[in-house]
C-alpha cells in the first residue's frame, strides 16, 4: 500500500477526546487503502510547561538535559495515540525519534537531521500496524537525545515522508490551510487552495507560523507534496507543491508579518576589505542568524552598517559584536527591539512592475514609515515600527485585494 505521513500539532492532541478524534481520522485514512505513519507534537502547552519547570530548578539548564526533558512531551502524546488506536481495534505502535531511526547532529535544541533509517518503520507497517512517531527529536552520533527546535515536528514529518517514499505529507492543526494573511488580523483573508514551495518557504521564513521553513525546504528538495489542513473539520486545506500548475502568476499570494525582529546598527565602521567578514563570521559561529543587511554609502572610508536578528538572539549578538566594534574602532553600536516586519510574497512578482510601489504607497497612506527594505525574486519585506505591524498588514491586504486563484 502507498504510505501517507500525517502530522498532528499540539492542539490536535491536546486532550483525551481530541486524541480519540485523531485516532478516528487515522483509521479512516487506512481504510481508504494507505499505510499511515503519524508524527505528533507534545500535547497543548506541554513544551512551554516543561521549559518553565526546568527554569524553576536551574536558571541555565544544560542543553543536553533540556533536550532529554523536552523530548518526553512527544513521547507522551505518541503513546497515548497508540493506545487510543488499539482500543478502537487498529493495531499501532509508538516509536521515539531514536527508535524511528532519526539521526541528527549534536546541536542541542536546534539539531538538524543527518539521516533516517526507516527499516523499523517499514517492519511495523508490514505487520499491519499504524506507526506513531514522536516528533521534534532524534539521536546524535554520541547517542544523546536531541531536539530539532520549535516547529521540529513538521520537519520530522516531511523528512520521514521523504525517507519512506510517501505519496505525500498531511499536516493537521487548528488552522484549515494557508491564508492570504493571518485571519486573526484580517477576517476576510482567503484560504489558498494551493501554493508553491518557494512561496510557502518565503511566507514561513518571514513570519507565517503555519508551516516550519525547514519542513517546506525538505518538501521542495524531495518533491513531497504537503497538505495543510485542520484536524477539526473536513475543509480541503492548502496543498504545497511544485507541480505543473504552479506557473508564474505575477501576483501576490500572501502577506507575512513577524514581531520577533531586532535591529543592530554599527556606526562609524571602517570601509575596507575584511570588515564585514570579521563581523558576521563570529555571529554565525555563535549560532546567530542575520537577516536584512544594509550598508550606507561610504564617506571618507567610513560607513554605517545595519542588520536584523531575532529578538531572542539580540543579547547574544550584542555580546559578540561589542568587542569586535571596539577592535575595529567603530564609533557606536545601537540596537532596537521595538520593530517588526511585513512582507508580500508571490511567484514572479518582481518581474512585473508596480508591486513595490503599491506596497510602499499603502504603507505611506497609513502613515507608516519604512525603516529598512529587503527583497528576493518573490518577496518584498519592509522593516517598520513594531506597533505599526498590524495596521501595515491591513493596509497592504486592502491594497492588493488578494486576487482569487
Amino acid at each position: 500500500m502507498a504510505i501517507v505521513v500525517h502530522k498532528y500539532g499540539g492542539t490536535s492532541v491536546g486532550d483525551a477526546e481530541r486524541i480519540k478524534h485523531v485516532a478516528k481520522r487515522i483509521i479512516a485514512a487506512r481504510q481508504k487503502g494507505s499505510d499511515v505513519v503519524a508524527v505528533v507534537s507534545a500535547m497543548g502547552d506541554t513544551t512551554d510547561d516543561l521549559i518553565a519547570l526546568a527554569h524553576k530548578l536551574n536558571d541555565c539548564p544544560e542543553p543536553r538535559e533540556m533536550d532529554v526533558l523536552l523530548s518526553t512531551g512527544e513521547i507522551v502524546s505518541s503513546t497515548l495515540l497508540a493506545m487510543a488506536l488499539k482500543n478502537m481495534g487498529q493495531d499501532a505502535i509508538s516509536l521515539s525519534g531514536q527508535q524511528a531511526g532519526i539521526r541528527t547532529d549534536s546541536a542541542h535544541s536546534k539539531a538538524r537531521i543527518t539521516g533516517i533509517d526507516p527499516k523499523r518503520i517499514h517492519e511495523e507497517l508490514d505487520k499491519g500496524r499504524v506507526v506513531i512517531v514522536a516528533g521534534f527529536q532524534g539521536i546524535s552520533d554520541c547517542q544523546d537525545i536531541t531536539t530539532l527546535g520549535r516547529g521540529g515536528s513538521d520537519t520530522t514529518a516531511v523528512a520521514l515522508a521523504a525517507s519512506l517514499g510517501a505519496s505525500r505529507c498531511e499536516r493537521y492543526t487548528d488552522v484549515d490551510g494557508v491564508y492570504t494573511a493571518d485571519p486573526r488580523l484580517i477576517p476576510d483573508a482567503r484560504r489558498l487552495s494551493e501554493i508553491s514551495y518557494e512561496e510557502m518557504l518565503e511566507l514561513s521564513s518571514y513570519g507565517a507560523k503555519i508551516m516550519h521553513p525547514r519542513a517546506v525546504e525538505i518538501g521542495q528538495v524531495y518533491n513531497i507534496p504537503i497538505l495543510v489542513a485542520s484536524s477539526f473539520n473536513e475543509n480541503p486545506g492548502t496543498l504545497i507543491h511544485g507541480g505543473e500548475n504552479m506557473e508564474i502568476r505575477n501576483k501576490v499570494s500572501g502577506i507575512a508579518h513577524d514581531f520577533e525582529v531586532a535591529k543592530i546598527t554599527i556606526l562609524g565602521v571602517p570601509d575596507k576589505p575584511g570588515i564585514a567578514a570579521g563581523l558576521f563570521a563570529p555571529l554565525a559561529k555563535a549560532g546567530v542568524s542575520v537577516d536584512t543587511i544594509v550598508q550606507n554609502s561610504s564617506q571618507d572610508h567610513i560607513t554605517d552598517l545595519t542588520f536584523t536578528v531575532t529578538k531572542s538572539d539580540l543579547g547574544k549578538a550584542l555580546e559578540v559584536i561589542g568587542p569586535i566594534a571596539k577592535e575595529i574602532q567603530a564609533r557606536e553600536v545601537l540596537s532596537d527591539s521595538k520593530i517588526g516586519k511585513v512582507s508580500i510574497i508571490g511567484t514572479g512578482m518582481l518581474n512585473a512592475p508596480g508591486y513595490a510601489a503599491r506596497m510602499f504607497k499603502a504603507l505611506s497612506d497609513a502613515g507608516i514609515n519604512i525603516l529598512l527594505i529587503s527583497t528576493s525574486e518573490i518577496r518584498i519585506t519592509c522593516i517598520i515600527e513594531e506597533d505599526k505591524v498590524k495596521d501595515a498588514v491591513k493596509a497592504i491586504h486592502k491594497a492588493f485585494e488578494m486576487e482569487k486563484d
